[in-house]
Order: C-alpha cells, then structure tokens, then sequence
C-alpha cells in the first residue's frame, strides 16, 4: 500500500521525446486489441510462476477498456500512436479481485473523499521502451495522487518480487519521486500437501 505526501513527481530525464499523456475512459477497439497483445506478452509468463490468477482473460481485458469507472493513462507518440497505458481507478468495486470493504476499514477518512485508487497494470509499446513513455504516464498518475493525498494500492506476486526486485524498484522510484510512506497491507500464502502413502 503506498501512501503519497505532496512533494512533485520528479521525472527521469532520457535523451528521447516525451510522450503525450491523456486520461481516457474507455479505449477504442483498434487499440485494446494493441494493448491486449502487449499485455499478453508482459503478463502471459505469469501463469505458470504464481499459484493465483495474474492474467486477464481476454473478454476481461476488453471489458476494462471499456469500463469508465477505470481510467485509462494512455501515453501517445509524436505521430498519434498510442504506445503506454497505464490504469489507475478509486472505485475498487471495478477490481474484483480485492476487497473495497477492507480498503474502506483500513482508510476510512481516505475513503469519505473518493482518495482511495488501485493501480491496475503499465504497458509500453516496444518501440517506445527506450523512450520517457513509462515515467511520463508515472508522472501524470503520481500528481493526481499527491493533489488528492491518496493512498492507493496495487499487488505484486512473489515471483517478481524475488526474481525481479519489483518492490525494491517500485519503492525506490516512489520515494525518490513524492513524500511517500510504503506499507505491506496483506498477504496470501499458498500450501500444497503431496501425498505419499498412508501415514506409518
């Protein structure tokens, strides 16, 4: 869980343009189709290194695109190409993997102003990785959430935590960015019982 202050977002500078960002409230089918496979090939992987259920089933993609209560950080390119997309929503009935009942227990004064957000995923077009697409849609997400003093959630399995330091990285760019306190909220942890015989 990460609790934003209201120093700025700072952004990395990179010797390439910057994006343009918009907020969209749904995105157009030409498009979701783009983003469906980016993020097939991003989050494809997961599911075989995490025992719960990371990836979207394709009509569940489609229908966070088309859902408004999710908003849509959509990065463009000089040329009019979408190429980043990163969602944000503070209406957490529209995650159904999380409980809204425990968020609103948890941050009840967060929650009375609408200040309480999930993170849902980023995607960046190939072609623009090198580029400031992910840190200018960051930049965008970040300010809405110090200018509301949110706290916002967002989840992160074991496997990218220990194979590829996603905690470490997204801690460390939060503080080096914002007035931002980090916290573990929950966690889940999955047991198997491999049977060899009858007990001796």
């Amino acid at each position: 869980m990460i609790r934003k202050g209201i120093t700025p977002f700072r952004r990395q500078l990179i010797d390439r343009p910057a994006a343009s960002v918009t907020v969209e409230s749904t995105v157009d089918a030409e498009n979701t189709e783009m983003f469906w496979e980016l993020y097939l090939a991003a989050f494809g992987p997961m599911r075989t290194r995490a025992a719960a259920r990371n990836v979207l089933h394709r009509e569940e993609f489609i229908e966070e695109m088309a859902d408004p209560r999710v908003d849509k950080y959509v990065a463009w390119d000089a040329e009019g190409k979408a190429v980043g997309l990163t969602t944000l929503t503070n209406d957490l009935s529209s995650v159904p993997w999380i409980s809204p009942e425990y968020f609103a227990a948890q941050f009840p004064e967060h929650t009375a102003r609408g200040a309480v957000y999930y993170l849902g995923f980023t995607l960046v077009h190939r072609d623009a990785r090198r580029g400031t697409t992910f840190t200018d849609m960051m930049s965008h997400v970040l300010s809405r959430l110090v200018a509301d003093r949110a706290v916002v959630g967002c989840d992160i399995c074991a496997y990218n935590n220990t194979a590829l330091s996603f905690d470490k990285n997204l801690i460390k760019m939060l503080t080096s960015s914002a007035d931002v306190t980090v916290e573990v909220l929950d966690t889940q942890t999955y047991y198997s019982a491999e049977f060899h015989g009858s007990a001796k």
